[in-house]
């Protein structure tokens, strides 16, 4: 926990990818980066306020568009609770709960998060320049890879 709270403090990039798998029907793919401003709460929890731009593998010649997402990050005795906070924090989304695995760099989600049709998972191991985490998303239409790999100011350009 100490390991993963201390990547979480002095992450302040992120860059992501998007692939669909055979079975999505979204077509969501391409790459994105951007800066991750990181504040703490008072009950302890880290939050993430991601701002950049993504860039459609569809149309590589379009402008990229912007994007804005919210992170909690709340600790919580064995695990560590991941909540999307994009409309509020009274408007939250909870994703998915991690712990870790069987070493202490590498930590899974807990339960499938289950939003209608689509079932959530995520990985997250931590490395020295900061920690990727990966997603997949599956329903009905969907089939969905996203890696993000979340990076210190220090590592600026080391992807």
């Amino acid at each position: 926990m100490v390991a993963l709270r201390r990547h979480l403090l002095s992450t302040s990039e992120v860059y992501f990818s998007s692939l669909p798998g055979a079975r999505s029907q979204t077509g969501w793919a391409g790459n994105g980066e951007g800066r991750v401003a990181v504040t703490t709460d008072e009950d302890g929890s880290v939050v993430f306020t991601e701002s950049g731009r993504f860039h459609p593998a569809v149309a590589p010649d379009a402008p990229a568009v912007s994007f804005r997402n919210v992170f909690r990050w709340r600790f919580l005795a064995d695990r560590v609770s991941l909540a999307h906070e994009r409309r509020g924090a009274e408007a939250a989304v909870r994703l998915f709960d991690l712990a870790p695995e069987d070493t202490a760099n590498t930590w899974a989600s807990c339960h499938d998060h289950i939003c209608g049709d689509d079932r959530y998972r995520a990985w997250l191991v931590l490395g020295p320049l900061g920690f990727d985490l990966r997603w997949t998303i599956e329903g009905p239409r969907k089939d969905e890879h996203l890696h993000y790999r979340y990076r210190r100011a220090a590592s600026a350009g080391v992807r």
